[in-house]
């Protein structure tokens, strides 16, 4: 934001009402919004369900995730408007070994050309979420391996290769790269 050269009789920056970009509670009110985006091709063409789900399928998901203390579903705000999903399980594991999984508003993102400035936001606020206010021990995901650019991204936030195996979707064949970081590392 850059200062008026002179005093104005509108709010200044210290009026302004502090910034809402960071993570939130997933709502049922959310539901379509998600569903909209987990749709996207892009996204599809990376998760392990490519077909594109109906929304009872979305209904009956959320059903499950939204009772389930071990999971978390958080919506991330980025430039004041919702730019994302990030979902955590594990929360209730002893060892604190948490999974975590994202995907993010391409179309709109990508309209407003915010996408790599909300996708690295939303890495850093769903890292420091886990460790500081899930208390995890160590965070890790899938990815799969053709993936570049999310296995590029994670290393950047000091993710690291642990393993690689394959996993079959749609009767396909994909090699899965898990990277993980610790709170010891």
């Amino acid at each position: 934001m850059t200062a008026a050269p002179y005093p104005t009789d509108g709010p200044t920056a210290t009026d302004a009402p502090p910034p809402t970009d960071g993570l939130r509670p997933a709502t049922g009110d959310d539901l379509a919004t998600m569903l909209r985006w987990r749709n996207h091709p892009q996204v599809r063409a990376v998760s392990n369900t490519r077909h594109e789900i109906a929304p009872a399928e979305h209904a009956a998901w959320w059903a499950g995730v939204r009772t389930d203390p071990d999971r978390r579903v958080l919506i991330h705000r980025y430039a004041d408007r919702d730019a994302g999903v990030v979902t955590f399980s594990g929360v209730t594991s002893p060892r604190r070994d948490l999974v975590w999984g994202f995907y993010l508003d391409i179309a709109g993102l990508d309209e407003r050309r915010e996408l790599l400035r909300a996708w690295m936001s939303l890495e850093e606020a769903a890292i420091a979420h886990a460790f500081t206010d899930l208390g995890a021990r160590s965070l890790g995901g899938e990815t799969f391996a053709e993936n570049k650019p999310v296995l590029a991204l994670h290393r950047r936030f000091g993710f690291r290769i642990v393993r690689r195996y394959e996993r079959d979707v749609d009767g396909t064949p994909h090699q899965v790269v898990w990277t993980q970081m610790s709170r010891e590392a």
